[in-house]
């Protein structure tokens, strides 16, 4: 594992690159990266960022997100077959034949969405936004919101709005948490708050304490007058959370199969500093972009960024 961080470290300074990696990757994937970061701050450090090449270790659509938004820089993603069940519940064509439907309506897309479903989109948002988004279109406008179901719910119901209608999505990590087991888990550890991302089903919701995307959730764990913490989203990010605060201690939520092991996004993981080493080595798997799709999924992206 050093001599592979060694040789990423070596590949960075010759090819100009710089590593972007999201919270849910391996803790030995974000010890290599220039910027570690939820999807909405991975976005603007794409568009900042002066190197000659961006590596994206994450998924495909984060690896889409960049090159948008860097059309003259070189976008590796270090594993192509690396997807999402979210995106991938959105089909663009199933999307287009559903946006046909609801004629008037501003398309409020998730970042967690292919190029072509951006590019069918007004304007784009993450978990940490999505509110302030929503909230930015007048309240008599109707709204569809994608991909996320739990996260569209979530969003109407802390805005009231009737006139939105979602997108029956899902994240396969975030759909499988135990309400019985964390519930349980609590009775164990009284003290402990709850924190979920918007992403987990309503009823995970409505049982925490704080509810936020993992830049928040995060941000949540440093106040003082709790010591303990019941995580109710993906493992990877209790990397960060220990590395912060290790004084701390942290306790993932299990899902509903416990065989399954842990809260794990399966796609984050088949991020290796063996295929980041060799994306650096080769300069490929690259993405590259219709450009008249690209356009139009980076006026959407441009529409999220500009709302302050």
């Amino acid at each position: 594992m050093e001599r592979l961080a060694d040789k990423i470290m070596r590949l960075k300074r010759e090819r100009n690159a710089v590593i972007l990696a999201h919270y849910y990757t391996t803790p030995d994937v974000q010890a290599v990266a220039d910027f570690l970061g939820d999807s909405l701050a991975l976005s603007v450090k794409a568009r900042s960022t002066d190197a000659e090449v961006i590596l994206f270790a994450g998924v495909h659509f984060m690896a889409e997100t960049a090159k948008v938004l860097c059309p003259d820089k070189k976008v590796l993603i270090p594993c192509p077959e690396a997807g999402c069940s979210l995106a991938e519940s959105c089909r663009a064509e199933d999307f287009a034949e559903f946006k046909k439907r609801y004629p008037g309506h501003t398309v409020v897309s998730y970042v967690n969405t292919s190029v072509e479903v951006k590019a069918l989109t007004d304007i784009c948002c993450t978990s940490s936004n999505a509110l302030k988004v929503v909230e930015s279109i007048p309240a008599e406008q109707p709204v569809i919101f994608a991909p996320d179901r739990n996260l569209g719910s979530y969003i109407k119901r802390l805005t009231g709005r009737d006139n939105m209608v979602v997108w029956d999505g899902a994240c396969h990590v975030h759909e499988e948490f135990s309400l019985e087991k964390i519930l349980e888990l609590k009775r164990e550890h009284p003290a402990a708050h709850i924190v979920s991302h918007p992403e987990c089903r309503a009823y995970i919701v409505e049982a925490a304490d704080f509810v936020g995307s993992t830049a928040a959730i995060l941000e949540y764990c440093s106040r003082e007058d709790v010591d303990e913490f019941i995580v109710v989203t993906e493992s990877g990010i209790l990397s960060e959370m220990r590395r912060r605060y290790p004084e701390k201690s942290f306790i993932p939520a299990p899902p509903i199969d416990s065989t399954c092991g842990c809260n794990d996004c399966r796609f984050m993981k088949m991020v290796t500093l063996e295929n980041i080493a060799a994306a650096l080595e080769n300069m490929a798997p690259e993405i590259e972009l219709d450009e008249q799709v690209r356009k139009a999924a980076e006026r959407s992206i441009l529409n999220m960024i500009e709302i302050k």
